[in-house]
Order: C-alpha cells, then sequence, then structure tokens
C-alpha cells in the first residue's frame, strides 16, 4: 500500500482510507447504509490495517455516534501502536434538537470534539473535519475554534468536507492573514460516473496544495459491478438508498467500458473504477467502506491495478464532463500560452 503526504503537512497516509459509516446503524438512514457490530468492525478494521491501510475515517453523525465507539474500541483491540494509525472524524451534522446541536460554531465544535475524544477512546483526532460548509456561522469564528483546539493538543490536523471552491479559498486566505492553523485537505465525492470536482474544486486543491479524501468512489456502489441497464441487480445499498445522484445512463456507458478493462485484467469492475480515482493526481486517499471482509479485500486490491495511458485515455472519454462556461473560454483563450508552457 502507497502513501501519501496530506496536502502541505507533513503527515503520510495511506492511498486507501477505511470509511466506517456502515458500523453501528439501527434504525433510518444508517441501518439502511450498514448495521455492523463490534466483531464485524473489528475484523474489517484488523483487516484494513494488517493490509497496509494506516488512515480511518469516520464522523460523529455515523449511527449518532456508535461508528466512532465502535471504531475507538476496534482501534484498541488491534495489534498496533495508537501512532501508527491516522484517526479522522468530522463534525457540523445534527446531533441534537437544540439549535446549537449543530453546524460549526466555536461551542458545538468544542463539545463534538470533547464527545468525539471519549467515543473514540484516544488523547487526540488526527484530522478533524468540518462536515459541511455553515451558512449561520461566520467562518472565522470556525477556523479560531480549529486553531485553538490544534493549540490545546486535541487535534493535529484540520481539514473541510463537502466545501465549495470559494469557501475554502476563503478558509484558506482567513488562516493564512491570521496566522492559524492552516487547512490540510478536503473530503468530497468524486468517481469517474462523478467528475463535477473537476471544473474548480480540483483545480485550486492542486493550486493551494491542499490534500483530497474521496468518498463514495464507487458512487454507492452504483459502480460496484452489480447494475447495468438491464435494471437487474444483485442486492446493494442503492436498493434502499438511492445516493449519491448519478447520471445512470452515462453511467451505463462507463460500466461498459470497464467491464472490457476488468475482463482483460481478471479483476472487478469495482477494482477499475477505485484505480482510475488512483491514477488521478489530485487524489490523495480513496475512502473504502465495506460490510464484509471480501469486499474490503476486493476493494484493496485496486491499489495493485495498474491503467495503461491508453486504458486511462478509454476511461476519461467515455466520463469526460461536458463543457461549461467559463471552462471552455479559458481553454480557448489559454491556447496562445499553453504552446510556450508544453515546449519549457
Amino acid at each position: 500500500m502507497k502513501t501519501k503526504r496530506l496536502g502541505n503537512s507533513g503527515l503520510f497516509v495511506s492511498e486507501m482510507c477505511l470509511g466506517t459509516m456502515t458500523f453501528g446503524g439501527s434504525e433510518g438512514l444508517w441501518g439502511m447504509i450498514g448495521q455492523l457490530r463490534q466483531p464485524e468492525a473489528n475484523t474489517l478494521v484488523h483487516t484494513a490495517l494488517d493490509q497496509g491501510i494506516n488512515f480511518i475515517d469516520t464522523a460523529n453523525v455515523y449511527a449518532q455516534g456508535a461508528s466512532e465507539e465502535i471504531l475507538g474500541a476496534a482501534i484498541k483491540s488491534a495489534p498496533v501502536a495508537r501512532e501508527d494509525v491516522v484517526l479522522a472524524t468530522k463534525s457540523g451534522g445534527v446531533m441534537g434538537s437544540s439549535p446549537n446541536a449543530r453546524g460549526a460554531s466555536r461551542g458545538h465544535i468544542y463539545q463534538q470534539v470533547h464527545a468525539s475524544l471519549k467515543r473514540l477512546n484516544t488523547d487526540y483526532i488526527d484530522l478533524y473535519q468540518i462536515h459541511a460548509f455553515d451558512p449561520a456561522t461566520p467562518m472565522e469564528e470556525t477556523l479560531h475554534a480549529l486553531h485553538d483546539l490544534v493549540q490545546q493538543g486535541h487535534l493535529r490536523y484540520v481539514g473541510l468536507s463537502n466545501w465549495a471552491a470559494w469557501q475554502i479559498m476563503k478558509a484558506v486566505g482567513i488562516t493564512q492573514a491570521r496566522q492559524l492553523m492552516p487547512i490540510t485537505s478536503l473530503q468530497a465525492y468524486y468517481t469517474i460516473a462523478g467528475r463535477d470536482l473537476e471544473r474548480e474544486v480540483a483545480p485550486m486543491l492542486q493550486s493551494e496544495g491542499l490534500g483530497l479524501m474521496v468518498w463514495s468512489p464507487l458512487a454507492g456502489g452504483f459502480l460496484s459491478g452489480k447494475y447495468d441497464r438491464t435494471g437487474k441487480a444483485q442486492d446493494g445499498r442503492r436498493q434502499n438508498f438511492d445516493f449519491p445522484p448519478v447520471n445512470k445512463e452515462k453511467a451505463y456507458n462507463i460500466i461498459e467500458v470497464m467491464q472490457g478493462i476488468a475482463a482483460s485484467k481478471d479483476c472487478s469492475v469495482a477494482q477499475v473504477a477505485l484505480a482510475w480515482l488512483l491514477h488521478q493526481p489530485v487524489v490523495t486517499s480513496v475512502i473504502v467502506g465495506a460490510k464484509r471482509q471480501d469486499q474490503l479485500l476486493d476493494n484493496i486490491g485496486a491499489a495493485n491495478i495498474a491503467l495503461s495511458a491508453e486504458e486511462l485515455v478509454q476511461l476519461d472519454t467515455v466520463g469526460a464532463l461536458p463543457a461549461e462556461y467559463p471552462g471552455w473560454m479559458l481553454k480557448r483563450q489559454g491556447e496562445y500560452r499553453d504552446h510556450f508552457l508544453q515546449t519549457q
């Protein structure tokens, strides 16, 4: 398993990250996503660590804290030192009925950091991410709170999740101007069937040196190989929870190309989809979740799939974004300078 530097930090993480959204669910949304209890979670966590994954992600809202509790116990029982695990969690979602039990205010962040530390049974969190942009809280308040918690030793690095490019750039500017803890990474949705990130966010991340953690790399299971044009599918999460949104006709075209590549390499369609992401320069780590050990091992196997230049062109072409303004104008007007860059 390769490791990559997370953004401009000195922290190195595995190119695959174990996601724990399937841990602890019972009713409602989290029950549809997964209901793994401690024994099953232990198996997945220990398997991931044994396969060279050192990066594990969770969130306070996953099963209303149960995911963090189960993950903390699983890490405690694993035959590795705590300092050898890069532990990431998030806050920002609804954690109670009070109007202050949500968002990215100083009070809510402080309360949730301490609650997560207790549930995870750890003294510090390696990467703490704001799960969603909070339009009701001044960005300066959020960033100062994160900085103070780093100074207090509760957090090591800070990141964002599901923010727009302009919001991230504003946050980067504030941290630089006020000499606060810098933003290290973004966690965002990105798949070969959902490449919207490439319009604004991905170029910004590369320009500013931020790391990218990819969530739902198989588009909620749609790219797992279970789905095709016939409409018939094996049991999967999308049977009950059709998310994230996917242009299904376009995705079927992509799946058909991936099926051909998978057949030539004797691997799964899911591995091809994950391997495509691992070949993208903007990607630091791909978050993979599973309900069973065999699913996890299949996903991890994508790290060993090498796609040729021709195969990457095939996949890039079938999954290409339609041209939109200002992208097509920037490309057109930049041609007179690109020529000189290409000759350097």
